[in-house]
């Protein structure tokens, strides 16, 4: 059984190694080991057994407005549920902070598509092109899909976010 579950400490050493594989490949923005200490507050990840399988991101840029950043799964296992899985739960987290719009930048639109994203231009998002892009080795040339989601509009749960969640896969 998949449980989906905020990352702690004791997971940087591993999603350091999932991101890796990926920035290895020129898909994903590299993350130190001391970023990912410092934010791993903002990552969930999907585990099977006390193995993880995928982690994800929800940045916060706003009151409003987070990125899912840094979305993956451990090689071979795509199409398997498991990046669906962490998604909808970061969306959940989104929509429990009274968010109204997350977004991700992608080379696989088609995923986000599935679950609802639309496709914007990049500069619909100032806050993320001068926070992060502008510093980006292809920011020039970006090969990277905008997706955004507006979430449904309703205020903030009062009640905590559920700390794990189990996921048919």
């Amino acid at each position: 059984m998949l449980t989906i579950r905020k990352a702690e400490l004791r997971d940087v050493p591993t999603i350091f190694r999932l991101v890796s594989h990926y920035v290895a490949q020129r898909v994903m923005l590299p993350r130190t080991v001391a970023e990912l200490y410092e934010n791993v507050w903002e990552f969930t990840v999907a585990e099977d057994n006390g193995e993880i399988l995928g982690c994800g991101g929800l940045k916060f840029y706003s009151a409003e407005v987070a990125e899912i950043r840094s979305l993956c799964v451990a090689p071979g296992l795509q199409k398997g549920g498991v990046g669906r899985g962490l998604t909808e739960s970061l969306l959940r987290e989104a929509e429990h902070y009274g968010l109204k719009t997350v977004f991700a930048l992608t080379l696989v639109p088609g995923f986000f598509e599935k679950l609802g994203f639309h496709e914007v231009p990049r500069e619909t998002l100032p806050m993320k092109v001068w926070r992060d892009c502008v510093h980006c080795d292809k920011y020039f040339q970006c090969d990277e899909k905008t997706m955004l989601l507006e979430l449904p509009a309703r205020p903030a749960e009062p009640e905590a976010m559920p700390e794990t969640s189990e996921v048919s896969a």
